[in-house]
């Protein structure tokens, strides 16, 4: 996947990383759109500068999702532990003189595992990506207000729709249970994210093939 003008936003992303301190840069988009792709490739440019750290280490386990019925929503807005993440990225905002570890999501697993991702003492950049971040809920908001900018990344409706189905299948779903997926569940979450589109502070779109991550 191609990000028209990436040495532009390998630039960007830099000036947002204060001398003493840290930033936090947010990727906000729909299922599917290449938020992860663009992080990973941002903080590779930085180096040490940058740390990448995922909403999704935040989803609610399987076993949490079955107590509360959102099973079949899963990856929903309410399927995430939003205070858990804006207490995480609070942490980070602050902390200076030690390593953090931050929690991943696994797709083999199906489930959330902790200490994936370490950010080191030295970063100055958290670049942060994940569906919601640019949403109204209230710990969404909470959230925000801890980034100094949030991107708007998305990609063609067909070119996120292929993508998602080549995830599904390769993660164990028929053809036709992840085509019924995508339908009831991952295309809901999209028209919610793309309500937060107008609150983002630059909108990208990228170019060419989709792969099977995000």
């Amino acid at each position: 996947m191609r990000f028209p003008g990436l040495p532009h936003l390998v630039a960007r992303a830099a000036a947002l990383a204060p001398g003493e301190g840290r930033a936090v840069l947010g990727l906000a988009g729909p299922p599917g759109a290449g938020k992860s792709t663009l992080a990973t490739r941002l903080v590779a440019a930085l180096g040490e500068r940058a740390a990448y750290v995922p909403l999704d280490g935040f989803h609610l386990s399987n076993a949490q999702l079955d107590r509360l019925g959102l099973r079949s929503r899963k990856g929903s807005e309410p399927s995430f532990d939003v205070w858990g993440y804006e207490a995480l990225l609070r942490r980070l905002a602050g902390e200076r003189s030690r390593g953090v570890y931050v929690p991943d999501f696994d797709r083999t697993l199906d489930e959330p595992v902790a200490a994936r991702h370490h950010v080191p003492a030295g970063a100055r950049l958290i670049v942060t990506e994940g569906n919601y971040l640019a949403c109204e809920g209230e710990g969404w908001r909470a959230a925000r207000s801890l980034m100094a900018e949030v991107w708007y990344v998305d990609a063609p409706d067909e070119v996120r729709d292929a993508r998602l189905m080549r995830r599904h299948t390769g993660n164990g779903r028929s053809p036709e249970a992840a085509r019924a997926w995508i339908d009831a569940n991952d295309a809901p979450n999209a028209a919610l994210v793309k309500a937060s589109r107008a609150r983002c502070d630059l909108v990208l779109e990228a170019e060419g093939r989709a792969g099977p991550g995000d």
